[in-house]
């Protein structure tokens, strides 16, 4: 049974277990937003969406969609098209920045529901819906830059030009972790290139993204523009992708479930944005400030409990200052707070689902098995305060070789590795062994390894005395190897979500044959 769906068999029977509870307590239900109208899903099923960091808390109850609720979307959207692509780009960026203007009001709302569905910390939820405000000013500046190009012709009363046009319905799956901020890179750049859009929201936090789109329609988004399909991904999420009505999908995500979403695709000739997974590493020289890369790795590894992309999932360490820098992040890593992430003072919040608790345990035991030395954490902690919810303890592993596979392949939990090195070429070539390429950091006060690194890191994004995670909205976001496929969000997302007509305007008033010797 792949992951997908062992998450999905865990989900359905805790929603058998309370369903009933939620009720009781009022939790609200959600329809899916097609056309404008909010609706059931049609086979009247329904997943239940939990706070994990207390169980007993149902944040509300969504429709489990499938192929039928698919499809009525898309209709909805292809319909809303015609006659959004033919409102002035300018006019529809005026609507996206409305949206960044209500987004900024309901700011402390929308993290507090954030934290209460995903997890993470209050201070992060908040950081979480900033971003969603800055891409929408952001990307509201692009309505008026949705440039072509003009360039001579070669005959002669003949104009040439290229000018950007919208794709059509754009299918979008979006991730949990960071259930604004992502879906509002998705949305807001295809709709201000004047396409129309169904996104599937992860099924453990689609509030955010509901949120998100409520916002859009407040600030005036016609009806049908966007549409949410809630459910499982394959139930809902294939069927999206595999529709022949819809003319792109955009998907953040594992690499496996992207490869399987590339692939299908293919078979109608889409376009497919993929944004996945990564195994980033922070490079730590001899001659770096060791507070500030302590402070970096903490965040880096810990920040959303791990469950970035982007996390700092291996930290390489020079031999000179190994055993220094491991000692005091080991200390501070046990020093960190655990616990809900509402309450004052937490620094840890819970991982997002038991799914990802038990593949946090599986790479401790994997990593044990290979010969690496747990240093701290390597556990669920389900006692106490920590009882009704799905947390797990900052861990560090020391000992680690580049080919162990807890330092090749994906965590996605508050897990990181330890890897010793002699030199900045040895560094660099560790980092670059694995099969992904997202994010990639160094610590030196050394411009000329900062260079060398900037050049050499084979990675989509590297920072220099930062850690790995941390990207602006106005700068491209992806990777290169099972991390992407060569497009990106932010800058160049416009690139993806529109298509380029070329126009010619003969002005001659007579036939004139490009491409043939017209040499009179």
């Amino acid at each position: 049974m792949t992951k997908e769906a062992t998450k999905q068999v865990t989900n359905e029977a805790t929603n058998q277990e309370t369903k009933e509870a939620a009720k009781q307590a009022g939790a609200k239900v959600y329809g899916n937003l097609i056309g404008g109208q909010w609706l059931p899903a049609l086979g009247g099923k329904t997943l239940l969406n939990v706070n994990p960091a207390d169980h007993t808390d149902v944040v509300g109850e969504f429709p489990a969609s499938d192929a039928s609720d698919v499809a009525l979307a898309v209709a909805a959207a292809k319909k809303a098209f015609s006659s959004w692509r033919l409102v002035p780009a300018p006019k529809r960026a005026e609507i996206l920045y409305r949206a960044g203007q209500l987004l900024a009001e309901r700011k402390e709302q929308y993290a507090r529901e954030m934290t209460r569905e995903m997890g993470k910390v209050l201070a992060e939820t908040r950081g979480d819906v900033q971003e969603a405000i800055d891409e929408a000013y952001y990307v509201a500046g692009e309505g008026r830059r949705l440039f072509g190009q003009t360039t001579p012709s070669e005959l002669a009363n003949k104009f040439a030009m290229s000018v950007r046009m919208p794709v059509g319905v754009i299918g979008m799956i979006a991730p949990w972790n960071f259930p604004m901020a992502i879906p509002s890179w998705k949305l807001f750049p295809a709709l201000v290139a004047g396409n129309t859009c169904i996104i599937k929201p992860a099924e453990d936090t689609p509030l955010s993204t509901y949120n998100l789109v409520q916002t859009l329609m407040d600030a005036g988004l016609p009806e049908g523009v966007v549409n949410i399909v809630s459910g499982y991904g394959p139930e809902a999420g294939a069927p999206l992708v595999e529709h022949p009505e819809v003319r792109a999908i955009s998907f953040t995500g594992s690499s496996a479930v992207g490869s399987l979403v590339a692939q299908r695709a293919a078979a109608t000739f889409k376009p497919v944005s993929l944004e996945m997974g990564g195994k980033n590493a922070m490079i730590v020289m001899d001659d770096a400030n060791l507070e500030l890369a302590l402070e970096g790795a903490l965040w880096g590894a810990f920040g959303t409990t791990g469950q970035r992309c982007t996390a700092t999932s291996r930290i390489l360490l020079h031999r000179a200052i190994a055993a220094e820098f491991s000692a005091k992040l080991v200390e501070r890593a046990r020093a960190l707070r655990v616990g809900n992430g509402l309450e004052a003072g937490v620094e840890v919040g819970p991982q997002v689902n038991a799914q990802q608790i038990a593949t946090s345990a599986e790479y401790v035991a994997i990593a044990l098995a290979e010969g690496a030395k747990l240093l701290t954490g390597g556990k669920a902690l389900t006692e106490g305060v920590f009882s009704k919810g799905t947390f797990f303890a900052p861990t560090i592993f020391g000992g680690v070789t580049p080919t162990m596979r807890i330092a090749r392949e994906e965590v996605f939990g508050p897990v990181v590795a330890l890897i010793e090195f002699e030199t900045i070429e040895e560094a660099i070539e560790i980092a670059n062994s694995i099969d992904y390429g997202l994010s990639t950091s160094l610590y030196s006060r050394d411009v000329n390894r900062a260079f060398a690194a900037m050049r050499d890191l084979e990675a989509g994004i590297t920072y220099i005395n930062a850690p790995t995670i941390g990207a602006e909205v106005h700068l491209p976001f992806g990777g290169v190897k099972k991390t992407g496929n060569g497009h990106r969000e932010g800058l160049g997302a416009l690139d993806f979500y529109t298509t380029w007509k070329s126009v010619y305007v003969d002005f001659s008033d007579r036939l004139q044959r490009a491409q043939i010797d017209n040499a009179e």
